[in-house]
């Protein structure tokens, strides 16, 4: 099959040589004349290829759908295919490790159908440029995928894991259940009364199942790729002020796979 750059060089050949005419010259090549005059706009990509190299050193660890969330969010692109286009052109693909299948019984858990309904909290840890260790507890509604709250501090009891999770309520809503391990902290007294004063259920997990608390799990690992793994906290204070500001892109600009890829603040509204 003879392609339609072919015959335009054809048809121009029977123009400047032979001296027919441009419609003779198509019809016998068989191409049509709107094709032989047709000429490709440029791309225009430099805007797009800028922006998108300033999102992927900002963000890093982002691959090209949740570059692509982001760009669609500021007007610049609409096809996820031409961001991916640019983001191979740029080198820009984010190397993964490949992970291990693991061949072990899933629990079933229902999902929540509204916001507030169920939270999830978990532990994460890093250290200070010094070398002091601290903690963050991590919090997220499990419908919106919202993050809750996040402490953060050198150690973190029982009676602070309560006294903030009132701290919480009282911004938000009060929800039905948490979803949370059997670390001492969740175990301890201060939460026990806690539970039984504010009516809201602990569900702890079985031992050794961290699938089991799958949503802030996935926030964890979120988290540290994308913050955590991203700064050299040189005080605590600075690591609250970074932190914080990634909580607030989380929840009001960074698009969500499972949402469609729309921020968890905006998904909220959506369904609220």
């Amino acid at each position: 099959m003879v392609k339609p750059a072919s015959k335009k060089r054809v048809v121009t050949h029977l123009v400047t040589t032979f001296r027919l005419s441009e419609r003779l010259a198509c019809k016998l090549v068989g191409l049509s004349r709107t094709a032989y005059r047709y000429q490709p706009k440029k791309r225009q990509d430099e805007p797009v290829t800028a922006r998108l190299k300033e999102l992927a050193v900002e963000y890093p660890r982002y691959g090209y759908l949740m570059l692509h969330g982001l760009l669609k969010r500021e007007g610049l692109v609409k096809n996820k295919k031409r961001t991916y286009r640019l983001y191979t052109e740029q080198g820009l693909q984010v190397r993964t490790k490949k992970r291990k299948k693991l061949t072990r019984p899933r629990v079933v858990m229902d999902a929540p159908t509204a916001v507030n309904q169920r939270w999830s909290m978990d532990f994460v840890s890093d250290q200070l440029a010094s070398g002091r260790r601290f903690r963050v507890l991590n919090i997220v509604d499990d419908f919106s995928r919202e993050v809750v709250g996040q402490l953060v501090s050198v150690s973190i009891s029982g009676q602070q894991v309560a006294r903030f999770l009132s701290q919480m309520i009282e911004i938000r809503a009060r929800p039905d259940s948490i979803v949370c391990d059997n670390g001492t902290e969740f175990t301890s007294k201060a939460m026990f009364f806690w539970s039984k004063t504010t009516g809201v259920r602990l569900s702890f997990i079985q031992p050794g199942k961290p699938t089991q608390n799958a949503f802030v799990e996935s926030l964890n690992g979120k988290f540290r790729n994308e913050c955590l793994n991203q700064h050299w906290f040189r005080t605590l204070d600075e690591a609250r002020y970074d932190i914080e500001q990634w909580q607030r892109h989380y929840n009001e600009e960074r698009p969500h796979s499972s949402l469609n890829y729309l921020p968890p603040a905006e998904y909220a509204k959506q369904v609220a």
